[in-house]
């Protein structure tokens, strides 16, 4: 099993485990930080330097922390719209589930984003940190 996840800050095993169930034990997982740009100044500016770096950080973190819990996983960053991160993400990686982790009050305007239900994957949605 191909899993896909999408997270804007690091998780750990047991939140994906919570999520997916113990199929995330044997699944290869490939782990997406979005480059979120922390201002729009920035974002207009065209500095994205440091959004992607801290995604690459998130990636690098969370790959770490679910290959420690016994998930084969490595990690990537993506763009700071989620839907362009997945479809980016799945031209190369055919996951068969996506799992999307949010703020708290997040995951409606996730599940609202055009195109989200045409990724033709199944998607899970979590809270980061329940």
């Amino acid at each position: 099993m191909k899993l896909l996840v999408l997270t804007p800050e690091p998780i750990d095993a047991d939140a994906l485990r919570a999520v997916a169930g113990d199929a995330a034990t044997d699944a290869e997982v490939l782990v997406i930080s979005p480059a979120v740009h922390e201002s729009g100044l920035r974002f207009w500016m065209s500095d994205a330097d440091g959004a992607i770096a801290k995604a690459q950080e998130t990636a690098d973190e969370t790959a770490e922390r679910l290959t420690e819990g016994g998930i084969d996983a490595m990690g990537d960053t993506g763009e700071s719209e989620p839907v362009v991160a997945l479809q980016d993400a799945l031209a190369t990686f055919p996951a068969d589930q996506i799992v999307v982790f949010t703020h708290p009050g997040d995951e409606l305007g996730y599940r609202e984003a055009d195109g989200l239900d045409e990724l033709g994957v199944p998607v899970m949605f979590a809270e980061i940190g329940r």
